[in-house]
């Protein structure tokens, strides 16, 4: 699901071991990709030229052509355009609620993500842990402790959650954009879980 900058663009390998068939096999479903259209074929491209490799994601929903559009367009939006969040602070969100999901695909995805836009790969392994165990900033704990709760709790949320949001020094904007981020991944999860879908297995070896 995430993308990567050409500074990082990973370089092909032949995968072995546990994940040597997660390049093939992308999920449990034998739905027979459709043909691409002409925006989509361009977006693959692009992904290509900028990745070095499609996100499995997108072959997995490549079968409906317009389930991938509003697939990629949400994704696109919510992960990449202007938002009060950081990118780094958006790929933390999915990693901490694909962790309380257990979420094969986006842990091993975006925990890549976390590691190489932060710099710090432990960071994205905590992520995947357990948030909580990680030295975050008061805004990025209240930020992870909100996208959590609204995981496994979604009924709990009061205002009083949103008020911690906003002394944490998020905007009006900024709480709907955790909210929106989270409620995505766990919309995601829950498809990728469903399914079996397996990640591009280059995103293991990404910024060890």
């Amino acid at each position: 699901m995430a993308k990567r900058s050409k500074a990082v663009r990973p370089a092909k390998k032949t995968s072995t071991g546990a994940a040597s068939a997660d390049d093939t096999t992308i999920t449990a479903l034998k739905l027979p990709p459709a043909p691409l259209s002409p925006g989509m074929a361009a977006y693959f491209a692009k992904c290509e030229e900028k990745l070095g490799f499609v996100p499995n994601v997108l072959k997995a929903y490549a079968f409906d052509m317009t389930k991938l559009g509003a697939f990629a367009a949400m994704y696109n939006d919510l992960m990449l355009a202007p938002s009060g969040l950081s990118k780094l602070e958006r790929e933390m969100i999915a990693v901490a609620v694909s962790s309380h999901n257990r979420c094969y695909y986006c842990l091993v995805a975006h925990g890549a993500a976390v590691r190489q836009l932060s710099g710090d790969p432990p960071l994205g392994e905590l992520m995947a842990m357990n948030y909580r165990a990680a030295r975050l900033s008061k805004r990025q704990r209240a930020m992870l402790d909100f996208a959590v709760k609204l995981t496994a709790e979604p009924w709990l949320i009061e205002e009083d959650d949103r008020a911690t949001l906003r002394r944490s020094g998020f905007s009006e904007r900024d709480v709907w954009d955790i909210a929106a981020v989270a409620g995505f991944f766990n919309m995601t999860n829950r498809v990728a879980s469903a399914t079996d879908m397996r990640p591009n297995s280059v995103y293991h070896r990404q910024a060890r």
